[in-house]
Order: C-alpha cells, then structure tokens, then sequence
C-alpha cells in the first residue's frame, strides 16, 4: 500500500477485513483502528475474554498515524515535565514521567510474547546541538530533568559525534527510554493479537457520529454501554471535532538501504532515534534494513481542520527534509537517494496536553502530538482499568480526565497555526546566523504554556 514506507514493508496481507455487516451489539465498540484502539481493545480482552468488543476503521487496521510516524517508541510526553508539576502537582509529573518510561518496556514485552516482529530495539534517543542556541537548551532540559529526577545525560561534542557523526554537533543529550520500531509491523501484529483473543474488527467502515449507546455508521450502528474515540489526527472529522483537535500534517522521506560504510563513520550503531535541539521538530531513526528514515513538521495546517490524501504529500516539503538530510549527514551516498516519501496527521490538542479519559459511557485518548506510540500503549492500559471500574495507578495518573481547551474558530485558527509554524522556522534560521536563542520562538512556547 502506498501509504508510507512502513505500510509497504509490513509483511502483512493489507486485503481489508469485511465491513460492518449491519447493526449490531457490543459491550464496548472502539472507533479507530491505531495503536490506542487496539491496545485498547488488547489489554481489554486479555482482562476479561467475557467482553463482546468490537473495533471499527475507515480504511484498514493502521492507516493513519500508526502506520506512517517516525518509529519511535518513547517516554515522551508533548507538555514539558515542568507544565504538568504547574498544572498537577510535582507528584503527578513524576509518576506521569515514570509510567512512560516503563511503558517503553511494555511494548517491547507485548511484542515479544505475542511474535510482533516490529524490529524492536532499545537503543534510547539522541537530541544533538549543532548551534550554540541550541546547546543551551540542551544544558536546560538537563537541568530541568535533574531537577525531576530524570535519566537525560549531557553530551559534549565528542560524545555525542561517538553516537551520531553529523555534521557541526557542539553537543547533545541521551536518554536511553526509547526503542526503534518497525511501526505497522507493529499496529498490524496487534490487530492480529486482537482478533486472536475474540476482537471483532471491522475494516472499510467509516464511523460518522459517536454517541453515549452507540458508533454509527454508513453500513449500521454498533450499540454498546462504552463507546471509545480513539481518532487522533481524524477526530475533525467528527461532528463537533473540529476544534478539539487540531490535525496537524507532518511529512517523512526514506532513503535506499546504506551501506555499512557510511553506518561505520556515522554511528547510531544501537539505532538510536535522533533528533536535535531546533524549534521546527525534526526525527529519524536507522532502520532494521540500514535506510534513514527522517521526518519533520513544516507542512501547513489546512482551514477548517480539514484531512485530506492530497495532504500527505507536499514535494517542498521533501525537498526541505531530504536537503536537512543531507546536511545533517554530508557524507549521504549521492547514489542512494529518497526512495519514499509519506506523511498524514497527527493530534494536536489547543494546550499540548495529550489526555486519556471515560465519562458517562464515553471514552477516549488523544493528542499525542506525534509522541503516541509509547503513550497510546499506556492510554490503551488505562482505558482498560477505567472501562472495567479497577482503581489503579494508571487511572490515577494526571493525564487522565484532562480537558484541554478548544481551539479558536476560523479564520483565527488558521492564521495561528501556520503563523507559529512560520515562526518557528524563521527563528531556527536566526539562531543559525547569530548563535543566539530566539525571543519569538520562546513567546511561542510560553503561549503554548510550556
């Protein structure tokens, strides 16, 4: 399926499962068909294989953002440690912290035990500093992780060129609660190890409307004491989705399989992800097969939240992460280019705050801001103590029940967006010239409240 990389390596028959054949009844129905569906629908059946648990999905089991992201399993949350100690407490930010690192290791075990061969490999991640602005916010996370507890070690220019050999590193930081990832071997595994414990999914059964009792759909309605939305990026989609979450498009490109001789000067022999300390995100990682697998925001958000396939291919913005590439790495074999090309939407909720909840029979996890594949394993746990009424640590978390705010209405949305997104840009280009933090860069963050 040409729908990234991932998906055209997964190894998996794609052939869609059959559609939902007509109304039908459920003691839980999960519209969406990603990590945090099937993890929870997963953790659902493996608790109580009493429940009748049915997962609908527009197109099949990870086509969206769980069979198009980086491939990074990580302890990542999108609000900065310190954000969620201002909204919940120092307490909750630390178990927070700590309930994502340890779900890094959950999804290697589920993988493990249930024959995923998602390519699984814990080699932690790697942020670089090649400005001097960027150094400094290298030597403040460091602190603030220090502050918290927190395994984030500085990198001086040596060590860090040890671990990844690019271009005009002045340092750096590593913490070792990331794993590498196949990501659809991944989503395609689950929905396999699902359906193995009595999941019934239904595939090319696009959801219209969510409901307390009820999914509904073009093919008939599922009814059902819990509903979940587990939509991300296509929440907008949804009536009354379109200020909830914000679908923000973030775009990657794959080269050819490199050979052992630019991975001996280049490193990341224990494939850690990588990325560095820049304003405008951008993540790769060494993929099982020797290829670099690189990505990045700079696609523009489009009016009214609107998802589209024609959005997920922008040839400037390929041109943009392949030239990132190469200056990241200018030793890139000039004949082992860009083989593909992808990206899709990602959830992007008004104040970063990804959150997990359940009220009055309606479910839900989101906005991840491109950091899901660890916390959607942890979202799905979650869910499944709050859909069974078990008191746990996870449903105790700070993240759960949390509301974020919605965003402005058009035009104003519009204009926000893309304008941060300039900016962000803009300001990485300055910082470049002058060696100096950007101040609008930091108005930003402070906006965003982190």
């Amino acid at each position: 399926m040409d729908v990234s990389l991932w998906m055209a390596t997964a190894g998996d028959d794609l052939t869609p499962r059959p559609p939902l054949p007509g109304d039908r009844d459920a003691d839980v129905v999960i519209a969406g068909a990603g990590y945090t569906g099937l993890w929870t629908a997963y953790y659902l059946a493996k608790a109580d294989p009493s429940l009748r648990i049915t997962v609908l999905e527009k197109e099949i089991a990870g086509y969206g953002a769980s069979g198009r992201n980086g491939g990074w399993c990580s302890a990542y949350f999108p609000a900065s440690t310190t954000a969620i100690a201002r909204r919940h407490g120092r307490d909750a930010a630390i178990a927070m912290q700590r309930a994502l690192e340890d779900t890094v290791d959950e999804v290697g075990r589920v993988a493990g035990a249930e024959g995923i061969d998602c390519h699984f490999r814990k080699g932690g991640s790697l942020t670089l500093a090649r400005t001097p602005a960027q150094l400094a916010r290298a030597r403040a996370a460091v602190a603030e992780a220090a502050d918290f507890g927190f395994d984030l070690e500085p990198l001086d220019a040596a060590e860090a060129s040890a671990r990844c050999a690019a271009a005009g590193v002045l340092g750096g930081t590593w913490t070792p609660h990331c794993a590498a990832i196949h990501p659809a071997r991944l989503v395609r595994g689950l929905a396999r190890a699902a359906e193995r414990l009595g999941v019934t999914i239904h595939e090319r059964t696009p959801v219209t409307a969510l409901a307390a009792g009820a999914a509904v759909t073009p093919h008939g309605r599922v009814r059902a004491d819990v509903v979940v939305r587990a939509t991300e990026g296509y929440t907008a989609t949804l009536p009354r989705g379109r200020r909830a979450v914000a679908p923000i498009y973030s775009l990657m490109v794959a080269t050819a399989p490199l050979p052992e001789s630019f991975w001996a000067a280049t490193g990341l022999a224990a494939r850690e992800t990588f990325s560095d300390y820049r304003h405008l995100i951008i993540y790769g990682q060494r993929t099982a097969d020797d290829r670099l697998a690189f990505g990045g925001r700079g696609a523009p958000y489009h009016a009214g939240s609107r998802v589209s396939p024609a959005f997920d291919r922008d040839p400037r913005v390929f041109a943009a992460l392949t030239a990132t590439l190469r200056d990241l790495f200018p030793a890139l074999p000039g004949d082992r280019g860009v083989t593909h090309a992808w990206g899709g939407p990602l959830g992007v909720t008004r104040d970063w705050h990804a959150s997990v909840g359940l009220d009055r029979g309606l479910g839900w996890a989101g906005g991840y801001v491109g950091d899901g594949v660890g916390s959607s394993n942890l979202a799905g746990r979650t869910l499944a103590d709050l859909i069974r009424g078990v008191d746990s640590p996870l449903t105790r978390l700070p993240w759960v029940g949390h509301r974020s705010p919605r965003w402005e209405p058009e035009p104003l949305r519009w204009l926000g967006i893309n304008a941060g997104l300039t900016l962000m840009a803009t300001a990485d280009a300055a910082e470049s010239r002058s060696g100096r933090p950007s101040r609008r860069a930091g108005l930003v963050n402070r906006l965003l409240g982190h």
